[in-house]
């Protein structure tokens, strides 16, 4: 009889968006979108790690922390900055449930917001000492679950398949990363939007990674394709092994209007009272006259009527339905896929972070039912899977990605193509700068170094991302602008040998993740 295996993949990250205020002035809105993370997803997660660890439950699932997110999430002044944000939350939430008083269905879901925020500063600050990413590390060593690797800035790795010395150094980048905050080599590794072209596998392979996951069709339109299909791991000719996601997981959640997440009866994650409210009433949260931004006090379901109350106690109860019914469908293509194929078969189902508990407020809670109730298949990690791994059939995968309809199309679409020049120039001058000053030292590293981030940081997947939905579309531009004029500095400071050491401590202290870069991982490798 066949062994039937449920995978589940978390998917992490955030761009590295630091901003580092005085000490009386609050921080911009690029900050709230990792705090909002924090709240919503990061500790909920941890959280339910340890409620499982109190019970006994072994749900083993993977999940990918990004570098740039483990760099803030380790950050003792965003630390510092997100205390000071759950404190601003937790008395906006007192003078919301005052306000509301006449009002006791909205005032009732305050209540429920003021006593979450509460209690996300108690077990932050006393008891994960402010680092979630030790947390992770932990349930990690203990078995709870599988933290995969990925590139240093979450880079679209397509873009540059023609230029191993920037695949080499995204990857490298990441693994040395993940080596750092987790203290152990990472056997699996995330391909940002799950970009995977030819040659790729040769990249991972030199790194010493075992097995990567790519998208259902890179497999099914691959050369050679196996009659396992997605439900069977296969290998590169390099023996690279490849599983394959579960096409559908990603649409049963989020799609628009069959999703489990569309459901009426869900908080409305769109209606903030930080956009509702007068900024009279919003004062002690935001400055006056200052840009908008999230409380993460909300009232509203989604119902047709924006003004209609959400009933938590309804919710939860629908998300655990949903939770049930997900597992249910998951577990009978499983079966279906037995009576067809001989041998063990594994379902891979990715889920996004930011779908749990962000832009879908009971995700946690479908999460958690998901791995409390499977009782016909078995939670498992792809590394437990791997075995006679140079006996699996060998596949020449199809380009693919997640992203856009397949092949990544919305990161190189109309609205952000402009930045794919820069950046390839970038990588460019880069390479040239690495082999030009391979034995330097002093200060003409620090500027390499910190070339090599601002590169790393342009090239960040999420920024064209955000351009392509419109999301902070300012910010973003002047953002990537920025590192393109910092990086263009170091480069004309290191041909006119002339550069401000005030200028270099500034940026470094301003970008301070990869505190161990080493510009010479893009020199050209023989």
């Amino acid at each position: 009889m066949s062994v039937k295996n449920l995978s589940i993949v978390i998917v992490a990250h955030q761009p590295f968006f630091r901003h580092v205020t005085g000490e009386n002035e609050i921080p911009g809105q690029e900050n709230d979108l990792l705090f909002g993370a924090i709240s919503q997803t990061y500790i909920p997660l941890i959280d339910m790690l340890h409620r499982f660890e109190e019970e006994g439950i072994k749900s083993k699932f993977s999940i990918v922390l990004s570098p740039s997110l483990c760099a803030m999430l380790s950050d003792e002044v965003l630390q510092k900055q997100y205390v000071q944000w759950l404190d601003r939350c937790i008395l906006f939430g007192q003078k919301e449930v005052e306000r509301l008083k006449k009002e006791p269905e909205l005032c009732k879901n305050a209540g429920i917001i003021l006593e979450k925020a509460i209690h996300n500063k108690t077990v932050f600050v006393e008891n994960y000492n402010c680092n979630l990413v030790k947390e992770f590390a932990s349930f990690a060593k203990k078995g709870f679950i599988e933290i995969l690797a990925t590139t240093g800035t979450y880079a679209f790795l397509p873009h540059y398949s023609d230029m191993p010395e920037i695949l080499n150094a995204q990857i490298e980048t990441g693994i040395i990363s993940h080596k750092h905050f987790f203290e152990t080599a990472p056997e699996g590794f995330w391909l940002p939007y799950m970009g995977f072209a030819k040659g790729i596998e040769r990249n991972l392979r030199s790194y010493g990674i075992n097995y990567t996951l790519i998208d259902s069709h890179g497999l099914l339109f691959s050369e050679s394709c196996p009659d396992t299909g997605i439900f069977a791991p296969v290998r590169c000719f390099n023996s690279l092994v490849l599983f394959a996601r579960d096409r559908e997981t990603p649409f049963d959640i989020n799609d628009e209007e069959n999703g489990y997440s569309a459901n009426k009866v869900y908080k409305n994650q769109n209606k903030d009272a930080g956009f509702e409210l007068t900024s009279q009433e919003l004062e002690g949260f935001i400055e006056a006259d200052s840009v908008r931004t999230n409380t993460l006090y909300r009232y509203w379901s989604k119902e047709s009527d924006s003004n209609a109350a959400y009933d938590a106690e309804k919710a939860e109860a629908q998300a655990v339905k949903d939770g049930i019914d997900f597992l249910n469908r998951k577990n009978e293509k499983l079966n279906k896929a037995a009576e067809q194929i001989e041998g063990d078969v594994t379902l891979t189902c990715t889920i996004s972070a930011h779908t749990l508990g962000q832009t879908w407020a009971e995700g946690m809670i479908f999460l958690e039912t998901v791995l409390r109730n499977n009782k016909e298949s078995n939670f498992i990690s792809h590394g437990q899977l791997i075995k006679d791994q140079f006996k699996l059939p060998k596949v020449v995968p199809y380009p693919s990605a997640s992203s856009g309809t397949g092949y990544g199309e919305d990161l190189l679409d109309s609205s952000n193509c402009w930045m794919l020049r820069y950046t390839r120039k970038m990588c460019e001058r880069m390479v040239d700068l690495a082999g030009r000053f391979p034995d330097d030292t002093g200060l003409k590293v620090r500027l390499l170094n910190i070339g090599a981030k601002e590169l790393m940081l342009a090239q960040s997947g999420e920024l064209a991302k955000m351009i392509h939905e419109n999301m902070l579309p300012d910010f973003v531009q002047q953002y990537f602008n920025s590192s393109v004029t910092d990086f263009t500095a170091v480069f004309d400071a290191l041909g006119s040998n002339v550069v401000s050491t005030e200028w270099l401590t500034k940026l470094e202290k301003k970008h301070n993740l990869f505190p161990w870069m080493n510009y010479r991982i893009f020199s050209q490798k023989m």
